[in-house]
This record gives C-alpha cells, structure tokens and sequence, in this order.
C-alpha cells in the first residue's frame, strides 16, 4: 500500500512522492506535534483575549491599551505573557497577584490611563 505525501515538507508533485512508512510515521509524528502546539496557541490567545478584556475593565482603558499593559507586565517581570494573562484573570476573581506583576499592573495602568485621558476630548 503506497501512502502520498500532503504536507508542506512534501508537498504532492507529479509523479506524487511516496512515503517509505518510516516517513509516514515520522510525518505523522510531526503533524501531531504541530496539531498540539495550534491548540496551545488558541487556548493562549484566548486567555490573554479575555485577561486584556478584564484589564480593559480594571483599568478603564481601551482595548489597545489593555494589551500594551499585558505586555508591559510580562516584558518587565520577565513572564510569559499566557501566564500573565492567567494570573490576571484569577487576579479578577479575587485571587492575589504576585508582586512584581501587580506593581507593574499598577504603573502600566497608570501610564495607559493617562493617554487614554490625553486622548479623549473634554466633556
């Protein structure tokens, strides 16, 4: 039984390239590994869609700027912006935050409120 290659690293030519079932397990290998790292990537980006929803509410600023904040606790705490992200939705649910993200939590939500002030015309 011939099986055919349908991946980018062996993509289908004519005539169509066979896998020997070492390639074909070790394609399938691949393509499982690839499969779990797409899942981890939308499982992050949904986390840190809903931690910038909750900054956006902390916070009182824009969308845009709740991401900056997210991005300016994980760059200055040296964390991963998913685990940031996780523990600022715990974080509003009642859970503590550590304490150097919750201090620069507090200063990114400063320096972003403040041009979100400067941005918005006066009433």
């Amino acid at each position: 039984m011939a099986f055919h290659a349908i991946s980018k690293r062996h993509p289908p030519r004519l005539p169509a390239h066979l896998l020997s079932p070492a390639d074909l397990a070790t394609e399938n290998e691949r393509l499982h590994e690839e499969n779990a790292q797409l899942r981890q990537a939308v499982t992050s980006h949904a986390t840190i869609d809903q931690a910038m929803g909750a900054v956006v509410v902390l916070g009182r600023i824009a969308p845009e700027e709740a991401w900056r904040v997210l991005r300016d606790v994980s760059q200055h705490t040296n964390t991963k912006l998913r685990v940031v992200a996780e523990h600022i939705l715990r974080f509003a649910q009642g859970d503590a935050l550590p304490d150097p993200e919750l201090n620069q939590l507090r200063q990114a939500l400063s320096r972003y409120e403040i041009r979100s002030r400067a941005d918005r015309p006066d009433r």
